[in-house]
């Protein structure tokens, strides 16, 4: 660090994302005192946890009063949309994260589209609508194949796919009259189907420079072979070849950059991690959709590459001096695997006892980021859909993902489900490239 004095350092959220943001700050050694609220059973083991929810808006601006941290890493995107940083910042309390209003462009899909297709954009066609009547109609007047959205936040599940009418009637139909998603689906957002490979990109903003992290794919559905429904997110891998130097730029100049002068146009600079959601078309990068904060589980194949001090680049998106610093990553592989509970991404049992977690984390390579667990009775349980990320550095993919998966197999609880083809798309363009 830049500074002698440590920082101490409250992270806000539960979950995989921030485990490894709490595994990056503890290695980086700039931290004095790291605490999490509530944090779970692996954030536990190297951060003292309070029990406050990450949607207790009050309850998370009196802790911060209490415990005075030097900064608070506001992670989740609920408690962003809820305008936990305004409070904290009119406390008087330095946060890492968007003002409510900058937070619009995950929590407020009908706003994020139309900002982006008013700066020009490259995204998919959209309409938005708050009645379901009218979205059918809609639908059923289209020609193409339709993405049919919660307009408001729906912990990454939100989007459905459809390959027909009836789909994509069916889909409005789940989303706004069966509230599947709750208030989340008041409003729908229908786009048109883009034909592509997806990738994440993710950027630290203060406002108005931005540095970018390594690029990531993640595996949205369920099962193999990229079927089921969409989850948070069933594994990740970075960099993603996908990305090429050429994308990486067309994403900033077309993309990030004007995304930022419409918010700061707006009002509401932007301050935080800038989250892209990108489909690699035909013609260039196109967004799928931005978030306000880290992904989960991309956080956990792009931090353990970050060489950069976590805490000197949070300290400069909030004051605004990123044009200083810069963003340094380690060369090599990194891959995720998510292992979930039975059921999931619909009703699952939570309670069951998780063992092998200790050999696991021996194998070379290998750190394990908890999501959804927790203590009971002395003994590591499930206390989530996504339960544990099985995460493996290493020099290439291809070797990354067999230590994921050798450690995978040490890790048992009833019911454990995971994908078995993490970063299949990576290993095909390296077979495909060493046959040519």
């Amino acid at each position: 660090m830049s500074e002698t004095k440590k920082k101490d350092v409250l992270i806000v959220g539960q979950g995989g994302r921030e485990h490894a943001l709490a595994w990056l700050l503890k290695r980086q050694g700039g931290v004095n005192r790291l605490m999490a609220a509530p944090g779970n059973a692996g954030i536990a083991s190297i951060a003292e946890c309070f029990d406050v929810k990450p949607t207790d808006i009050d309850g998370q601006v009196a802790l911060a009063g209490k415990e005075k941290p030097d900064l608070v890493l506001v992670a989740p995107d609920d408690p962003l949309a809820l305008g936990l940083v305004d409070r904290l910042q009119a406390a008087g309390i330095r946060a890492f994260g968007p003002t409510a209003a900058a937070a619009r462009i995950e929590s407020n899909k009908a706003f994020a589209k139309r900002l982006m297709w008013e700066a020009g954009v490259p995204t998919a066609a959209f309409k938005a609508f708050s009645d379901p009547e009218k979205a059918c109609d809609y639908v059923s007047s289209v020609s193409h194949r339709v993405v049919v959205k919660a307009s408001g936040l729906a912990a990454g599940k939100g989007a459905i796919v459809t390959s027909s009418r009836d789909e994509a009637q069916e889909a409005v139909w789940e989303i706004m009259v069966k509230r599947t998603f709750g208030d989340a689906g008041n409003e729908v957002v229908i786009e048109e189907f883009m034909e592509g490979e997806e990738a994440s990109l993710f950027a630290i903003c203060d406002g108005r420079n931005y540095r970018l992290f390594v690029s990531a794919q993640d595996h949205k559905p369920v099962f193999d072979g990229d079927r089921g429904p969409n989850t948070g997110g069933m594994g990740a891998y970075a960099p993603a070849p996908v990305v090429t130097d050429e994308v990486r730029q067309q994403a900033c100049e077309r993309i990030i950059e004007p995304t930022l002068k419409a918010l700061a146009a707006e009002g509401c600079p932007y301050h935080g991690i800038l989250y892209v959601g990108l489909m690699i078309t035909r013609e260039g990068p196109k967004v799928v959709e931005m978030n306000s904060r880290w992904g989960d589980p991309e956080t956990q194949v792009v931090v353990p590459l970050l060489r950069s001090d976590m805490m000197e680049l949070m300290e400069a998106a909030i004051d605004g001096k990123l044009d200083t610093v810069s963003v340094d990553e380690d060369e090599g592989a990194t891959v995720v695997v998510m292992l979930a509970s039975g059921g999931y991404p619909g009703d699952y049992t939570k309670g069951f006892r998780i063992s092998g977690v200790e050999k696991a984390a021996e194998q070379e390579g290998v750190i394990l980021f908890h999501s959804g667990t927790a203590w009971k009775d002395g003994s590591l349980v499930t206390n989530g859909g996504r339960v544990l990320g099985v995460t493996a550095v290493a020099d290439d993919i291809r070797t990354a993902v067999g230590r994921a998966y050798r450690a995978v197999d040490h890790i048992h609880f009833d019911g454990m489900h995971y994908r078995k083809d993490i970063a299949h798309r990576a290993i095909a363009r390296l077979a495909s490239s060493t046959l040519k």
